[in-house]
Parts: C-alpha cells; sequence; structure tokens
C-alpha cells in the first residue's frame, strides 16, 4: 500500500485547516497554515480566491480531509466505506466508528502516541498487544472488551513517555479507559457518532461515493 512521504503541513494547508497530523509539533511550532492560509502549489492563492465551490468539490475535499486525518489511502478506505454500508444503520456513523475502532486510532487516543502515524510506527513495530497477543496490523478492528496494552520491553519508550507527558495529548473519550502507569487500556463500548470528537460531515463522502 502506498504511504504519503512528503511534508504533512502541505497536506493540512490544502483543506485549509489544520489536522494535527503532527502531534505536539502542532502546537510548538508555527503553523503553515496561519502563516500561508491558502493551498500549496503553483496556482494555490489564485484558486483561493474563488469564490464559487461545486458541490463535487466540498463532497471531495470532506472525503481527503478524512483520509488524512486517519493517514489512509484510498483504497483501503474504500473499503471500510464498503463494509460500512453493507451494515445496518446509518451508513456515515459507521464508516467513522470503524475508524475510530482501528487500533491505531485507539493506540492514538489512549495517549500511547502524539499522532496516529507514531501510533502506526508503534503497531507496525510489535510493541502493542491485544488480549495478550502481539498485533502488527494499524487497520486491525478493536472490538468492545479487548484490551490493549504496550508490552513489557515498550513501556519506556521515549515516544510513549513524551505523548504520556505532553500537555496537548488527545482528549479522554468515553468509550476507553487507560492507565498511565501500567500503559493499558480497554474499550469499553463501540463509539457512537457522539462519542467522536471529530468536526466532519461523513454525510458528504456517503453522497460522493453514491453517485
Amino acid at each position: 500500500m502506498s504511504r504519503y512521504t512528503g511534508p504533512v503541513c502541505r497536506l493540512c494547508r490544502r483543506e485549509g485547516q489544520k489536522l494535527f497530523l503532527k502531534g505536539t509539533k502542532c502546537f510548538t511550532e508555527k503553523c503553515p497554515v496561519e502563516r500561508r492560509g491558502y493551498p500549496p502549489g503553483q496556482h494555490g492563492q489564485s484558486s483561493a480566491r474563488r469564490r464559487r465551490v461545486s458541490e463535487y468539490a466540498l463532497q471531495l475535499r470532506e472525503k481527503q480531509k478524512v483520509k488524512r486525518i486517519y493517514g489512509l489511502s484510498e483504497t483501503p478506505f474504500r473499503n471500510l466505506f464498503e463494509k460500512a454500508s453493507r451494515e445496518g444503520g446509518v451508513t456515515g456513523e459507521n464508516l467513522l466508528v470503524a475508524l475510530e475502532s482501528r487500533l491505531d486510532n485507539v493506540v492514538y487516543r489512549m495517549a500511547f502516541a502524539s499522532s496516529r502515524s507514531q501510533a502506526r510506527q508503534i503497531v507496525r513495530h510489535r510493541h502493542v498487544l491485544v488480549n495478550d497477543r502481539i498485533v502488527d496490523i494499524p487497520s486491525y478492528q478493536v472490538n468492545p472488551g479487548d484490551e490493549v496494552r504496550l508490552s513489557d520491553k515498550s513501556k519506556d519508550l521515549l515516544p510513549v513517555q513524551v505523548a504520556l507527558e505532553s500537555k496537548t495529548r488527545p482528549s479522554a473519550v468515553s468509550w476507553l479507559a487507560a492507565d498511565d502507569d501500567s500503559r493499558t487500556g480497554r474499550m469499553l463500548e463501540r463509539p457512537t457518532r457522539a462519542d467522536i470528537p471529530l468536526a466532519v460531515q461523513e454525510q458528504l463522502i456517503v453522497e460522493l461515493y453514491s453517485k
């Protein structure tokens, strides 16, 4: 699967808002979004002056924003959407719940990493156990009752300590319980849309893929 390796600040500028892709650095460094409030590229400033935005453009930008927040490329994101559309209930909400239930996102929500990209790396490097079994797949779906913890040799990793001591750690969510000292957490229940602190319009994504 392809992975974006360029400057993440360009992604934030393209969406016109801070996506906090760099974790604590987004709070300690001067953000390019604030200094250059227009899309990157040769025609960034001229396109920023355009007033009329099509319905398709709004839908596309919302999809791109959610993909970039969670660090997914098009294929796995589309597959997750297809799975969400086959489930009962509201497709957009099912999609966000599936994204939030990813192991890398759960590690990030438990404040064991400063960003989702860092959480993904921690999972890839086999530092995370789910129900006492090593899981190195960031897209692994965590279920209610599952225990997520760092391995004994990984509890004192510098990135983990920095994340836990950061004043800008992610806000606690009601559907997860985490203990900083033991580096252990548990999913208490499946999150609902009201439990997901994300300012996105998921219905626009549904409309885009439904065309």
